[in-house]
């Protein structure tokens, strides 16, 4: 029985974020603005960091991969969205949908990974200075960066191989409008327990640790920049991390504050419209944070669109 109606189901539907018509132009002009904005800023991004020889520091290296993460992550969800509102077509194959929900899972596990390895790199730093150029190789950044992923495309497997064993009766509206995995394991007609078990297991190792990293590398950075003499060093310290520290608060602060608000995670349609806070708008505003908070980065950015040559002064 579980295996004829994991077979003979072909499709969901994604209810999306309003089922008014009236209000879907108004919701597909909003997130393509978004869309390009997130696409262009994170790409300028990247090519800012790869133009410029100054920046080829491990920092701006783990930032060229958190900007293209959001690029991945924003088109996982959003342009799925875009034509169901051109195409007025809510329905989306199963293959589609547990497909969007493993990359989803790859990507956001990655943002997480790449925001503790970031903290990381602003511990040494500032903790370790005379010692940064000797731990922060090349090469040992670039193995952070597939261990990143290799960990979070792990956790997505995991959770996609344990979602296929589910059996799904006539239900098949998600009340998303993208497939969230919690949503889908909603939907099914099977024993569900292990899924959630395995949910709330893997969070506390997928983001529980990452997190406990991040906490970890801005105490000691507070204690060793507080035992500074200079208060010019202090505030050099505190600027280098200040980009950062935004970013982390806008992914993590958004992200819990909708699933831990009763009043998100009771209704549907608030659910839905919450998740933009962290499935979009995180993404869309790191470039902006970065470019407007470091020096250098504002530097690299203007040389990039202008062309006009800089003499590159250091804070």
């Amino acid at each position: 029985m579980k295996l004829k109606n994991r077979t003979t189901l072909s499709e969901f539907l994604l209810l999306g974020l309003s089922d008014d018509p009236q209000l879907q132009p108004l919701i597909f002009c909003l997130f393509l603005s978004m869309y390009l904005v997130t696409i262009l800023g994170n790409l300028l991004i990247i090519l800012a960091v790869r133009a410029d020889s100054h920046l080829h520091t491990p920092m701006f290296f783990f930032l060229s991969n958190l900007s293209l993460n959001d690029i991945c992550l924003s088109t996982t969800t959003i342009p799925k969205l875009l034509v169901s509102i051109q195409t007025e077509d809510q329905s989306i194959t199963y293959t589609g949908c547990l497909t969007q929900c493993t990359f989803f899972l790859i990507f956001a596990g990655l943002e997480n990974c790449l925001l503790a390895v970031m903290a990381y790199d602003r511990y040494v730093a500032i903790c370790h200075p005379l010692r940064y150029q000797i731990i922060l190789t090349s090469d040992f950044c670039v193995l952070l960066v597939l261990f990143s992923l290799i960990l979070s495309t792990g956790h997505a497997l995991l959770h996609t191989l344990m979602a296929l064993q589910l059996s799904f009766c006539t239900k098949v509206e998600i009340p998303h409008f993208f497939c969230e995995l919690v949503q889908i394991i909603k939907l099914a007609c099977s024993d569900t327990f292990i899924n959630t078990l395995q949910i709330y297991s893997a969070a506390v190792i997928i983001f529980g640790v990452p997190i406990a990293g991040i906490i970890f590398s801005y105490t000691k950075i507070v204690s060793s920049v507080y035992r500074m003499a200079s208060v010019g060093g202090r505030y050099k310290a505190f600027s280098t991390c200040g980009s950062h520290l935004s970013v982390v608060f806008l992914f993590y602060g958004t992200g819990f504050g909708v699933h831990l608000s009763p009043a998100v995670t009771e209704s549907f349609t608030k659910n839905a419209v919450a998740s933009v806070m962290y499935v979009v708008i995180p993404q869309m505003m790191n470039p902006f944070i970065y470019s407007l908070r470091n020096r250098e980065m504002k530097i690299a950015l203007r040389y990039l669109i202008t062309g006009k040559p800089f003499i590159f002064l250091c804070c």
